[in-house]
């Protein structure tokens, strides 16, 4: 965190900016950009190798999950916990999310764990649309527009492909990232279809399209987004397709002292690029 003058100095410029309602937008851009710029380096140079370890014993978890659902036309698709008649409510074209990160455990070794899981309903839509348009991989840039920059596969076998797009966040700040996936397809029958994808490589990027553009280093990074998983359910029935994406991703810990601050903005971004992507899709498929 910041040294305790430093940090003097930036509490009382929140406290006489914020009163500026104006300002607040490209202030508190600058500001998530300083705090996170002055942590301990070693909270920037990656997630640590426990952080990892704890990430990837949740996937594990989380895989065996999706792999039972996916074994019967009955469990498919995950319940919807909290919501009342969702089928009606899904077919009406309103997106359900929750939020299934732990209460517990979700914060360790300098790093924040977050899973969200959105569902919604394609009317008129089969399962296997839904997986010519998740293949499609060069359109993705205009299906998944403004996050989406550029998309294209480096190798493909059968239904396991190696991909690589270019992304951007936009929430009080923009970050862009280059990033890359190991992302498989799958089917129980020709109404129930699935997709893993898996997070290789994430880079976040500086200067993006210009001609200073560069990959920031390990040292460098702010941790926005160290790993992101994302997996795909979905089950044609009722004259449409009902679609489930659940998104599990790593992000560096918010620093002490301002949780207050930034913990809405870390926590929004997932759930936000999530009912984005859930969003396109429905519309993708519409159309």
């Amino acid at each position: 965190m910041p040294f305790p003058e430093e940090r003097s100095k930036l509490l009382f410029l929140m406290r006489s900016r914020f009163s500026d309602s104006q300002r607040i937008p490209a202030f508190a851009g600058l500001l998530i950009l300083t705090i996170f710029a002055a942590a301990p380096s070693r909270a920037v140079a990656g997630p640590a190798p426990q952080a990892v370890a704890t990430f990837n014993s949740y996937i594990d978890t989380v895989e065996s999950r999706l792999a039972q659902q996916h074994r019967s036309q009955n469990t498919f698709l995950a319940p919807i916990a909290s919501a009342q008649q969702s089928d009606q409510r899904l077919r009406r074209g309103e997106l359900i999310v929750e939020q299934l990160t732990p209460s517990t455990g979700s914060v360790f070794s300098g790093a924040m764990l977050h899973h969200w899981r959105g569902t919604a309903f394609a009317p008129g839509a089969k399962a296997a649309d839904f997986e010519r348009l998740m293949k499609d991989f060069a359109a993705y840039p205009q299906r998944f527009s403004p996050q989406v920059l550029q998309a294209s596969v480096l190798s493909q076998r059968g239904d396991r492909f190696q991909a690589v797009m270019r992304v951007r966040q936009k929430h009080v700040i923009t970050v862009v990232m280059d990033t890359a996936y190991d992302i498989e397809f799958g089917q129980l029958d020709a109404r129930h279809g699935y997709s893993i994808a898996r997070s290789t490589r994430i880079s976040e990027i500086d200067a993006a399209g210009t001609r200073s553009e560069r990959a920031l280093s390990a040292g460098e990074e702010h941790g926005f987004l160290w790993r992101l998983n994302t997996y795909w359910s979905c089950e044609e029935r009722d004259g449409g397709l009902y679609m489930q994406i659940e998104s599990v991703s790593l992000t560096r810990s918010i620093p002490t002292g301002f949780a207050w601050l930034i913990r809405p903005f870390v926590e929004s971004v997932p759930r936000e690029s999530l009912e984005f992507t859930l969003r396109s899709t429905c519309n993708a498929l519409r159309k």
